[in-house]
């Protein structure tokens, strides 16, 4: 330590310690590693800081890719792992979401124009409960058989026709759309409601909805407190699904069908009149809906897997009767 202190170099310590010259060269190479390796982290440093065209801007098809699905609302996410499907081989059509976000949101992102920030997803704001504000307020539904009760296949999301259902509501509560969504397949079923949206409109709407599907793909049906499920018994033995209810203030326990709200109401957003809205134009955007790849479906898309699971019955499984709903 002394001869360091008097500014002695390795080597000459290594000397006048009569140290092996074996364990003096270790040490010269370890020193030599050392400097490679600061050279190293130097040019990577230096590399890093050299300016890159992004790659949205330098790739004029990509480019016009991406623009296309964003004006067709797709998300960044939906857009990225579509894009590795499409183009597996070809590196230079992938993209991360990431690179998406980046270039609308972050102030001088480059490649796409602001204009396109506009078909984003907004961020997801808590719903007021309809129980506590608005039209139906102290109605009470009765006879509730409630989530927890539910057969156990539907948490696996391994069986098609279990469905989970709720209102979109228009400005004033004047008008409104049914929404259900399949949870294995994502398949989303959207109906325009401009007149009202009281019991007996919304069980018409929904057993139209059902009619069409075979058996095996209307098991059950989970629904929120709204007032709207107050003839829930009628509509169960019309339509034979069994009904089931969420607990108050638990928008978690319907997870997919507030995922499909949150992105309906990119194209009917919130404080807008829906009854304007053409029968004709809401099959579109649930066309578009169902059309979209989904990660959760490997970026398959919802429409495919329903159009399998109803061409492909599968064997029953006991489930909970319809009398649960009607007792």
């Amino acid at each position: 330590m002394a001869l360091r202190e008097q500014g002695v170099s390795v080597r000459s310590a290594a000397r006048k310690l009569r140290l092996p010259r074996e364990r003096s060269a270790a040490w010269e190479a370890e020193c030599r590693k050392a400097h490679e390796r600061t050279r190293r982290e130097r040019a990577a440093a230096e590399q890093r800081r050299r300016p890159r065209e992004p790659k949205l801007a330098a790739n004029p098809a990509l480019r016009k890719l991406v623009q296309r699905k964003l004006n067709r609302c797709w998300s960044p996410d939906e857009i990225s792992g579509w894009l590795r499907r499409t183009y597996p081989d070809d590196e230079s059509m992938w993209l991360c979401a990431e690179t998406i976000y980046r270039a609308l949101l972050v102030p001088g992102g480059k490649g796409l124009h602001k204009r396109y920030c506009r078909k984003l997803r907004t961020g997801r704001r808590i719903r007021k409960s309809r129980w506590l504000t608005g039209p139906g307020h102290g109605a009470v539904v009765r006879d509730m058989t409630m989530i927890d009760q539910r057969p156990a296949e539907v948490e696996t999301k391994q069986q098609a026709g279990h469905w989970e259902g709720d209102l979109i509501i228009g400005v004033r509560s004047g008008s409104a759309m049914m929404t259900l969504r399949e949870r294995k397949t994502q398949y989303g079923i959207v109906v325009n409601l401009p007149a009202d949206h009281t019991a007996e409109t919304v069980n018409a709407a929904a057993i139209k909805a059902f009619a069409p599907l075979p058996a095996h793909l209307k098991r059950t049906l989970t629904w929120d407190q709204g007032v709207e499920m107050a003839r829930h018994r009628e509509l169960a033995a019309a339509s034979g699904i069994s009904i089931y209810f969420a607990e108050r203030s638990s928008p978690w326990q319907r997870g997919a069908n507030e995922n499909f709200n949150g992105l309906l109401r990119q194209y009917f957003p919130k404080g807008t009149d829906l009854s304007i809205h053409a029968d004709s134009h809401v099959a579109v955007v649930m066309r578009e809906l169902n059309t979209r790849p989904r990660k959760g479906l490997d970026y398959d898309t919802p429409q495919a897997r329903f159009r399998i699971e109803a061409r492909s019955p599968q064997p029953s499984i006991p489930a909970a009767a319809v009398s649960h709903s009607a007792t």
